[in-house]
């Protein structure tokens, strides 16, 4: 499966995860200024900012450890953006990894994975 294809492919599957959680799915792939939030949901009343990172398996690491500083910093900046674009200024947020292990059809949602230091 192609970079692309498999990085849709687990979007999907998260979307259908958080679902499952009774999450509210208000958007995906959100872009601003060049960067992109996979998912944006609500948990009751906290509004979660998603970053999907998919892999075949674990073999080469762990998924959420592409997160590094700078995704971490695109994420809050666009997320800021989206916040101010759609009158969220008085909802709680949240940023959460969701990795998606393909080959173990295995999936772990990190709450709170990083936040807005």
């Amino acid at each position: 499966m192609e970079k692309r294809t498999l990085g849709e492919y687990g979007e999907n599957l998260a979307s259908k995860f958080i679902k499952s959680k009774n999450y509210k799915l208000l958007e995906r792939n959100f872009r601003y200024a060049g960067t992109e939030i996979d998912i944006i949901a609500l948990n009751d009343d906290i509004l979660v900012f998603i970053e999907v990172k998919t892999r075949s398996s674990k073999k080469f690491g762990h998924a959420f450890e592409a997160v590094d500083f700078n995704k971490r910093k695109n994420i809050i900046n666009t997320s800021l953006n989206y916040i101010l674009q759609n009158n969220f200024e008085n909802f709680q947020v949240r940023y959460d990894i969701i990795e998606v292990y393909v080959n173990e059809k295995y999936i772990n949602h990190i709450e709170n994975a990083f936040d807005l230091d």
